[in-house]
């Protein structure tokens, strides 16, 4: 049976279509099923191994580096002073990075009347938070098992900085997703872009450690936050003074703004890019 199209086949559904909220519902837990079967139900193990695949990498990531480096900037392990800033690090990315191609992973589903831009939004934005969210605490589990790492855990602003990482992500990946539809080419230049921001986020290097002016510059970065926080969360002697949940909160909120604000007036035929 075909879908009944839109009067404009090239223009994204406005979320103020009239969708009763169980209807909204149903469908992005339907489209999270639709990804987890059709992305990682072809390879072995399935969901576990899309799991299972990242913390394999990261944890040796950890461990080479942990080899290398034996005195951390911050407490006696370096495995657990890395981990602290790798893990939102990524968290972050992954999120971005899913976030801005869900429409054109979905682009065949927006034909009908009842999917919207939104649910492939949230859709792939609660998937990858929860994929990567196990992600880091299985290393976490592990780091914290394996060594005596000698942190003490205040989970409140762990959650917090995690919780900053992802609304960064979504609003970052929103943005990202309207300029991959206006063109292609940006989705490689952001590709480009996003891999130094591992230098300047923080995850190596305190932000204390650099001198005035270039730590002022630095801490505009909304990851330097995050990752602040995380490592606030697991070093109780670790102050953060510089942490700002509100900047990095409000940032997020501009950027899905502009992004959701120009994706829902958009005519353009970004459905058949």
């Amino acid at each position: 049976m075909e879908p009944q199209r839109l009067n404009h086949p090239g223009r994204l559904r406005s979320v103020h279509h009239q969708v009763p909220r169980a209807a909204t519902l149903r469908t992005v837990f339907a489209l999270i099923l639709r990804e987890m079967s059709t992305t990682y139900g072809r390879s072995p193990g399935g969901y576990l191994w899309a799991v299972a695949e990242p913390a394999l990498g990261i944890a040796l990531m950890v461990w080479l580096f942990s080899i290398g480096f034996r005195s951390p900037p911050l407490g006696s392990n370096f495995a657990i002073f890395y981990a602290t800033g790798l893990l939102p690090f990524f968290f972050f990315l992954m999120i971005a990075n899913k976030v801005q191609t869900a429409i054109q992973f979905s682009k065949q589903l927006l034909a009908y009347p009842r999917v919207t831009f939104m649910d492939a939004l949230i859709a792939r934005f609660g998937l990858a938070v929860l994929t990567n969210a196990m992600v880091s605490y299985i290393l976490f589990l592990m780091i914290l098992g394996l060594y005596d790492t000698r942190t003490v855990l205040d989970l409140g602003a762990v959650l917090n900085g995690y919780a900053m990482a992802a609304t960064f992500g979504f609003g970052v990946g929103v943005l990202n997703s309207l300029l991959t539809a206006q063109s292609p080419l940006w989705g490689n230049i952001w590709g480009v872009v996003s891999r130094p921001l591992f230098l300047i986020s923080g995850v190596i290097i305190l932000p204390e450690s650099i001198p005035e002016p270039y730590r002022g510059w630095l801490e505009w970065n909304p990851l330097v936050h995050v990752t602040g926080e995380v490592r606030r969360g697991f070093y109780y002697s670790y102050t953060a003074d510089y942490v700002n949940p509100l900047f990095v909160y409000g940032t997020a909120l501009l950027l899905t703004a502009v992004g959701l604000l120009f994706l829902r007036s958009y005519h353009r035929d970004l459905l058949e890019r």
